[in-house]
């Protein structure tokens, strides 16, 4: 009897402990509400009424309803932040980028000792980085370039030994940068463009200290009555010298009468001073070539257009993929190399691969990446084992709105933004938990905000190109949209986008005028993959394959963002677009089957037009 009574008043505890929890994560996300401007109403869920937030929008919590993730980025915001939000005591990021909140960060912010990633780059704060911030003993990602913060860099943050991203370029920052603790890592990339700032770290003297002394000049040997003894002392050192290198030599002369992938001629990474990425771990070629056991067949794990993949175990015991690209020596491997290198290190995101290192040697570029424990979405929808199970329908939404997410991250976050260009089921792959991972960068394309992208040749997987793109060669945010709206039918008929065309079974009916036409009968059986039985809701079949079509129209400015595809997928704003889109379908076709009168004496003066050209907006 006493145990039961226990058992419930530990039951009424805890309702009780979370309750007042919720109440308090509540005021204070109100507080910050009621001091932020919000013209695009992104906070219309924040109903102070309800004691528990998890239900509002841009809110996630964990499993004990306990807000963990505030995601505000990019929503137009302005005003000030709240002390309030120090009493968050669970969240782990904080994200807020890209709006324009003023005046000063809270010292509050130091309460946040289980926050990991903290994001307010490109916002209007101005005063002093806090002193607080380095309390912050789990954060991994400081991000506050592009605002107005004065003042020094202050000393507590040297101490944040798990920081592995730190961005401080573009304030008005003074004094000394740091060059001890976990300031170590970084390079003048997380410092540029503050013009205050002073120290060995930037290579800039500070005021009142000597300049940084370059190395000596060289000075030829005098000429004259001791040029002998001088070019005895020469020969000397040079005989010296060249013993001394005549195994690298040899080394080298056997590299380039082998094939390139049997000889590995490493380099300490002090001596190689191509790449300096602060926060990335540089491996050397032995700790890779141990790792996956020489690269040997029964690790390889797959390929792509320009590397190959193995699995591999580190010396700390973690399962890691090392991606050998082909031939680093040519110019084209080390243009991949750099592309992925760059790209990677600064997209950062929970849907995004991460990029845990890399190494360079004269004759290798390898690139390693956290494993991914069930491989990619193409190899479990169409490569699983006979006795493991299909994914099921709740996965599969689950990987369509993560990968979205991912995506949208690329197009609207990064600085500069990102295009992957080649967007498929092959390209998503799936961590332990079953979690949406875009990999592969290596044809992504840095663009500036109002550019698009023009290039000579057409890169990308056929049946995902956006047909501007293979017409006129132009890529865009919305090339990647019409890639994901193709792999969006991937996850649902469990069929490679190729492949698809033969369900229409009738050489005249286009595959997207097909699935339309599926859509509009409500014939799902036909589109569903047979794998998964009758294990799903039609409804939301029915809402996926409409955001397929949004995602795949034929003009790229009728395609939505990617963040407009986020919200959809969460249940925002769906039904409007496709009210919308029935109406412009129905116009379309009523031009298409209007009689057409051409008057014999009437010149076709449009005959000798693309076809990407007299497709104008609907």
């Amino acid at each position: 009897m006493m145990k039961k009574l226990m058992e419930r008043w530990s039951v009424v505890w805890l309702i009780l402990v979370v309750h007042i929890s919720a109440n308090i994560e509540s005021e204070a996300l109100h507080s910050l509400r009621t001091n932020l401007q919000d013209p695009n109403n992104e906070l219309k869920t924040w109903d102070a009424s309800l004691v528990n937030p998890c239900t509002w929008f841009h809110v996630t919590c964990n499993d004990d309803f306990i807000v963990e993730r505030l995601d505000l980025g990019n929503s137009a915001l302005s005003g000030q932040l709240v002390p309030q939000l120090g009493l968050l005591k669970s969240l782990k990021y904080l994200k807020l980028y890209n709006n324009n909140i003023s005046g000063i960060v809270p010292d509050d912010l130091g309460n946040l000792t289980n926050l990991e990633s903290l994001d307010l780059y490109m916002n209007s704060f101005t005063g002093p980085i806090p002193e607080t911030l380095g309390q912050l003993s789990k954060l991994r990602i400081l991000r506050l370039n592009k605002n107005s913060f004065t003042g020094p860099i202050p000393m507590s943050l040297t101490s944040l030994s798990s920081l592995q991203v730190l961005d401080l370029s573009n304030n008005r920052l003074s004094g000394v940068v740091p060059d001890n603790g976990s300031f170590s890592l970084f390079t003048p990339i997380s410092f540029e463009s503050n013009l205050d700032l002073c120290g060995p770290v930037i290579g800039r003297p500070c005021p009142g200290s000597p300049p940084f002394s370059p190395p000596p000049p060289f000075i030829p040997p005098p000429r004259g009555r001791n040029s002998m003894t001088g070019a005895i002392a020469g020969g000397v050192a040079a005989g010296a010298a060249l013993l001394l290198a005549a195994p690298a030599i040899a080394i080298a002369w056997w590299c380039r009468s082998r094939k390139p992938q049997e000889c590995y001629f490493d380099v300490p990474a002090d001596e190689d001073p191509e790449v300096h990425l602060g926060q990335l771990k540089k491996f050397s070629l032995r700790e890779l070539q141990v790792a996956t056991d020489n690269f040997s067949g029964e690790n390889f794990l797959g390929k792509g257009g320009f590397a190959k993949v193995y699995k591999g175990r580190l010396a700390d015991g973690s399962l890691v993929a090392v991606k050998r690209l082909k031939d680093g020596r040519t110019p084209n491997g080390e243009l991949q190399f750099q592309s992925e290198v760059e790209m990677i290190s600064m997209a950062v995101h929970r849907n995004l691969l991460k990029l845990c290192g890399f190494c360079m040697s004269p004759t290798e570029r390898l690139l390693v990446y956290p494993y991914m424990d069930n491989g990619s979405v193409a190899s479990c929808l169409r490569e699983r084992p006979p006795n493991v199970s299909p994914l099921s329908w709740p996965t599969r939404k689950h990987i369509a709105l993560g990968s979205a997410r991912g995506l949208s991250y690329l197009h609207e976050n990064c600085d500069p933004k990102i295009i992957h260009r080649d967007v498929k089921a092959e390209n998503i792959l799936l961590d332990k938990e079953f979690e949406a991972v875009i990999g592969d960068f290596g044809m992504a394309k840095l663009m500036n905000y109002k550019d698009t992208h023009v290039t000579t040749s057409v890169c990308g997987t056929m049946g995902h190109i956006a047909p501007e793109y293979i017409s006129t060669g132009k890529s865009s945010e919305k090339t990647d949209v019409y890639g994901y709206g193709i792999t969006l039918l991937e996850l649902i008929t469990g069929q490679k986008a190729f492949d698809l065309a033969r369900f229409a079974k009738d050489d005249d009916i286009l595959l997207l005028d097909w699935v339309k036409g599926l859509l509009k009968g409500k014939k799902f059986a036909k589109l569903v993959d047979p794998n998964m039985k009758s294990n799903y809701i039609e409804s939301e079949v029915e809402q996926l394959i409409q955001v397929s079509v949004l995602c795949t129209q034929i003009s790229s400015m009728d395609r939505p963002k990617m963040s407009e595809v986020v919200r959809m997928l969460e249940g925002e704003g769906l039904a409007e677009k496709w009210v919308e889109w029935l109406k412009a379908e129905a116009h379309r076709q009523e031009v298409e089957l209007a009689p057409r009168l051409t008057p014999d004496w009437l010149i076709d003066s449009t005959a000798d037009l693309d076809a990407v050209e007299l497709s104008g907006p609907r």
